[in-house]
Order: C-alpha cells, then sequence, then structure tokens
C-alpha cells in the first residue's frame, strides 16, 4: 500500500510548530541569532518535556520576525505537506506572533502567507486554510485582541477561530468572550481540549464555548457518556496520534485510544500537530496506524473524507478537494 500516495487532508497544523528545523536554523544564522541550545546533536529539535517544549517552541518561533519570514516559512511548510501527499491543510496562524495582535501588522503578515500559499496551490496542488488561534497561556485578554484581528480578516482564507496553548492554564471558559466575537464574524470554532486534562475539560469546551471540533480530546474515551454525546453532536476530532505518544500523554500508540474512540462512533482524524518536533510527517502516521491497528487504505481514505467534511472551507473547496480524494490513483 502505498501511503505516500494517498491525497490527505490534515485539519490540526501548527504554522511555526511545522517549521523544518534547517529552516529555522537557516534564519538564525541570517540573523545572527543563537540558537543553538534548541537543537539535537542530530539537527532536530531537542525538548525534556512538554512545558520546555513550549520554550523551546517559542524560542525557534523567536527568529520568525517579519512577514517575509513567514511568507518563507509557509512556503517551506507547505512544501514538505505536499511531498507527504496533503492535498489540503488548515493551519493555527496566532496573531501574537504575527505582528504583536496588531491588526495592522497581522493584515501584512496574512497577505505574505496569503501569499505564498496561492504559489503553493499552483505549484504543488495543495490548498491551505487559516485558523486563527488564541494563546491559553496569554490569558483571556490578549485572546480578545486575537478575536478582533480574526473579525477583522474573516474570509475566505481566515475560515476559523480556536485556541491552543497550556491547557493547565486556566479554563475554557474564561475565553467564551473572545470565541463569541468569532462566531459573530462567521468563523467556525475549534479548541484544544482532552489532551492534558481529561473529559471534563472537553465537555467545558462543548459547553462555554460552543465548538465544533475539538483539538486532540482522546481523553474522552475516560468518560463513555462523553463519547456518547461527541457522536449524538457530530463533533469532528483532531487526533494527533504521534503527538500524543512522543509527549508522553500515551506510553506508546498501542495505547492510543484512536481506534476506539472510531469504533464508537466517533468522528476522528489524524493529523501532525508539530511534525518536525515529533519525528513526523503524515506517511509516518498512517504506515505507524497501519501496523498498529490494522487500517488499510479504505480506513484512511474514509477518515480523510470526515476530515473535508469537517474542513472549515466553503463549499465549492469541499467539493474540489473531495473530488481529489474519491479519484485517487494508489
Amino acid at each position: 500500500m502505498s501511503f505516500k500516495a494517498l491525497p490527505k487532508v490534515e485539519l490540526h497544523l501548527h504554522i511555526e510548530g511545522a517549521a523544518p528545523p534547517e529552516f529555522i536554523r537557516g534564519l538564525a544564522k541570517e540573523k545572527h541569532v543563537d540558537l543553538s541550545g534548541i537543537f539535537t546533536d542530530d539537527g532536530g529539535y531537542a525538548y525534556r518535556d512538554f512545558s520546555h517544549f513550549l520554550e523551546v517552541y517559542e524560542a525557534a518561533t523567536s527568529v520568525l520576525k517579519s512577514p517575509e519570514d513567514f511568507g518563507r516559512l509557509t512556503k517551506a511548510v507547505l512544501e514538505d505537506c505536499a511531498e507527504a501527499g496533503v492535498v489540503y491543510a488548515e493551519t493555527f496562524l496566532s496573531p501574537d506572533f504575527c505582528g504583536g495582535r496588531d491588526v495592522g501588522a497581522w493584515r501584512e503578515y496574512l497577505a505574505a502567507i496569503q501569499e505564498a500559499a496561492a504559489e503553493c496551490e499552483r505549484d504543488a496542488g495543495i490548498t491551505l486554510r487559516g485558523i486563527v488561534t488564541a494563546i491559553r497561556h496569554f490569558g483571556p485578554e490578549p485572546a480578545r485582541e486575537t478575536a478582533i484581528c480574526a473579525q477583522q480578516t474573516a474570509g475566505d482564507f481566515i475560515t476559523g477561530f480556536g485556541m491552543g496553548g497550556d491547557e493547565n492554564a486556566g479554563k475554557q471558559g474564561d475565553f467564551a468572550y473572545a470565541f463569541d466575537m468569532a462566531r459573530e464574524a462567521g468563523l467556525r470554532l475549534t479548541t484544544h481540549a482532552g489532551e492534558w486534562r481529561g473529559p471534563d475539560e472537553v465537555r467545558a469546551a462543548l459547553d462555554d464555548l460552543k465548538v465544533e471540533r475539538i483539538g486532540h480530546g482522546v481523553r474522552s474515551i475516560e468518560d463513555l457518556t462523553l463519547v456518547e454525546r461527541l457522536v449524538e453532536d457530530d463533533i469532528t476530532l483532531e487526533v494527533c496520534p504521534g503527538s500524543n505518544v512522543f509527549l508522553g500523554v500515551y506510553p506508546d500508540l498501542s495505547a492510543h485510544p484512536i481506534a476506539k474512540l472510531r469504533e464508537r462512533g466517533v468522528k476522528v482524524t489524524v493529523s501532525t500537530d508539530d511534525p518536525p518536533f515529533f519525528r513526523t510527517d503524515l506517511v509516518t502516521e498512517y504506515e505507524n496506524l497501519s501496523r498498529q491497528f490494522g487500517w488499510e487504505i479504505s480506513d484512511f481514505n474514509a477518515l480523510n473524507l470526515t476530515a473535508i467534511d469537517a474542513a472549515f472551507c466553503d463549499d465549492a473547496t469541499r467539493a474540489r478537494v473531495r473530488k481529489k480524494l474519491e479519484t485517487q490513483d494508489v
């Protein structure tokens, strides 16, 4: 089976976290910034645990200083995605890292990102959409400023609003105002939940933020009543198995609940989260899942159809991508 040739959809991808290490090293060298402490001897990213991962992540992001930098980053990330067979991706974009939540500056960064995305769509056949993302551990007030950036740029490219960062900081409900602002602007909603905290965190995301997708959400399996609600409410989970295992949420893939959630009727999708940090890509994810759970091409094609149905894009884009998935020749 050729997993590389299979057209894929990825819904949970942090653009800074997808930065190839060699790209960040090169950019740091251009800017005369010493980031040697964040890399392993073989050139990957080095960190001890999730808290340190966030520190390394922000250190790597620190060399991304201009719209041009983010344009170059977008091109590097999408080229890697296309190489793995991704035909449609959604990426989390944080105004915190793109102009400091200033709307004018954010527009400039966004223009550079969109220009690079359009170039990659023309040259590599991959379509990108953006989800404006608040950083949870920065607090509710910065999240409102992020929501203003989202409101001002909602449209064909910016189609969603979400929240990432440290799940142990505050409560989902603390950010309800920002999510209400995004909803009023017509943006569709997702948030990270149920990765480090348990089922109650997922329930809070549904009740307080009224999202239609959950980033990760895997610990929902610990409460079968919640699992039933996910099915009944048609909630899609953006599952990142390699990330969960690499960071120690689960000891290995055999303990990961993605198969159990799927068997119980939950809509699950497969993404890479921050692929170079976790030494993965979607081909690797598919190979590992196939080896562990016996999933075949038909299973992954079904997962990708679930993903495009849950994607935050317009119907015309969805139909165009769906055609690629349904006419694939693997």
